[in-house]
């Protein structure tokens, strides 16, 4: 221990010992193993996230993550002498990490045509939510908003060039003259929620635009320089559109009625709209709103399948820094069996997060990768299978993943005791987190009777989802004997009432697949043993046989 710190633990009354020390710099890429080798098999570019990871790791960085998630946005709705501004306006971390995260190229890589774009997004993904996961927002929503924009022609330019610019620009004004530019969504109307057809907001047509006039029960990312949202046209039906914050010398008018007071997610604001006449241009066909932006839902799904990856390896990094430096009953608790065995079960589900979800980022970028001999996908165009698996794949590594955040995430806060429920520590606002991703873009239901859809309306889906589960074949009996139980239960679709079960075991063996030929020997044998044969208690830790030095060894 240097001076400076033996001084600051010297407090008169007693001296500070058996604290862990701050854990000072660190690099979210090259100090996880476990990223680097998933990142690299689904063909991520390792220059981007190396570069990402050593800034987001940085204490500096860290402190601007905690700052921005104590400060919460603040509504302006008016200037000083009463004239309206409807404003969201954030801590100066806040911006800080936005900046962060458009200069490296989050929203814009999968759209440069480099190789790797989407797996190497997911990444990303997954290091910014362990800092700052309120950034993730408007990040994620200006990234799935371009392949709406780019197919419907509408507005076109500047749109595309400045959504895809990796310049963060904050300034209150018109996308002309903006170096870079975010988007928001607002879909959801609190008679409809999920049921988006239930949506009342009219649309009338203006020249070549319309003017939308209605109530958004929730829109993310307020302060972005335009949304994606559904309106009613008279005779056409629910029609997808595009709003634009700013109007050339005028401000559109789009109200904000009141931010969202959230469990979670504090950094970033969700308000409440309302469109007085607003100035809207159609994208896509009219009446099929729904079928347009769901290709920014289908995006947006991607996030929120990485990012409980990433908030479960926050929670757990934490947790095995407390351990390692904290000493009960004369042993370092990471030395005592049975917070070995709890820390190396939770690796297990962190890691099948993190593995299933850069896989289906790979096929995001149109890779549908190797499968076993004789057991490969159909035969049909590589691309075309690949987003066939990308739309069943995402749905099922998003219900699972962010099913398991919540516990993980709160065994690991239980590992530092009373600590982990001290707003100094991250674990408050990681658990915090930890359902936000589950509910947004299909809560836990909607997403099974997706899968469920999807299954019965996409053959493809189905056939190529089951070349995957067979790629792992003949590696591990267990795994074997539970694909042969699944499809001996399920021969055909379950009844509605039991698609979370379905779904579940879906994605179980998923994951274990991907497991099975990706990840280490002790990875793979843990997570078929448990989660697959079941050979576990209901709780963490309610395991024997795991490998806990390798498992732990990946945190």
């Amino acid at each position: 221990m240097n001076d400076e710190l033996k001084a600051s633990s010297d407090l008169g009354t007693h001296e500070v010992t058996n604290q862990p020390l701050p854990a000072g710099d660190g690099d979210l890429w090259a100090q996880d193993e476990a990223l680097r080798a998933h990142a690299r098999q689904a063909g991520a570019q390792d220059a981007a996230l190396a570069d990402f990871g050593a800034l987001l790791g940085s204490a500096g960085m860290r402190a601007a993550g905690r700052e921005a998630n104590r400060h919460s946005p603040e509504l302006v709705l008016f200037d000083a002498g009463g004239r309206r501004l409807d404003e969201v306006r954030y801590h100066p971390a806040y911006h800080r990490l936005l900046a962060a995260g458009f200069s490296a190229g989050y929203a814009a890589l999968p759209w440069e045509e480099a190789p790797g774009g989407h797996a190497t997004h997911a990444a990303m993904v997954y290091q910014i939510n362990q800092i700052e996961p309120g950034v993730a927002c408007p990040l994620c929503m200006t990234y799935s908003a371009y392949p709406v924009l780019r197919r419907s022609g509408v507005p076109g330019e500047p749109w595309l060039a400045r959504i895809t610019s990796r310049e963060y620009d904050p300034s209150v004004a018109p996308v002309q003259r903006k170096k870079g530019a975010s988007v928001g969504m607002a879909m959801t109307e609190k008679q409809g929620g999920s049921d988006l057809r239930a949506n009342t907001t009219r649309a009338r047509r203006d020249g070549e635009a319309f003017r939308l006039t209605g109530h958004k029960w929730f829109c993310s990312a307020p302060m972005s320089d335009g949304f994606l949202t559904l309106a009613q046209v008279d005779g056409g039906g629910l029609t997808c559109f595009f709003v634009p914050r700013w109007l050339e010398g005028e401000r559109n008018a789009i109200r904000l009625m009141r931010l969202k007071d959230k469990l979670g997610n504090r950094s970033n604001a969700s308000a409440e709209i309302e469109f007085a006449d607003a100035l809207a241009w159609q994208l896509g066909e009219e009446g099929r709103g729904v079928r347009t932006i769901i290709e920014m839902v289908h995006h947006t799904r991607l996030d929120t399948a990485m990012a409980p990856a990433g908030l479960m390896r926050a929670a757990l990094a934490r947790a095995k820094h407390w351990c390692e430096g904290r000493v009960a009953f004369q042993k370092r608790l990471i030395d005592q069996p049975l917070m070995r065995a709890v820390l190396a079960d939770l690796v297990l589900d962190w890691e099948a997060a993190l593995a299933l979800g850069l896989r289906v980022a790979q096929a995001y970028d149109g890779r549908l990768g190797p499968a076993a001999p004789g057991e490969g996908a159909p035969d049909r165009r590589p691309q075309e299978a690949a987003r066939a698996f990308a739309r069943i794949a995402v749905a099922l590594a998003k219900f699972n993943s962010n099913k398991r955040c919540v516990p993980v995430i709160y065994e690991a806060m239980e590992a530092l005791g009373g600590m982990g429920f001290v707003e100094d520590t991250p674990m408050p606002m990681l658990f915090r987190e930890s359902p936000l991703n589950s509910i947004w873009e299909g809560s836990g239901n909607v997403i099974c009777l997706d899968v469920l859809r999807t299954l019965a309306r996409e053959p493809l889906a189905g056939e190529v989802l089951q070349g995957e589960l067979a790629a792992a074949r003949g590696v591990d009996r267990r795994y074997d004997a539970a694909l042969r139980a699944h499809q001996a239960r399920w021969p055909g679709l379950p009844d509605e009432s039991e698609a979370r079960w379905f779904v579940e075991r879906l994605a179980v063996l998923l994951s274990a697949s991907v497991l099975i030929r990706r990840a280490p020997g002790a990875v793979a044998d843990g997570y078929v043993a448990t989660r697959v044969a079941g050979a576990r208690g209901q709780l963490a830790g309610a395991v024997s046989g795991l490998d806990t030095a390798a498992l732990i060894a990946r945190i």
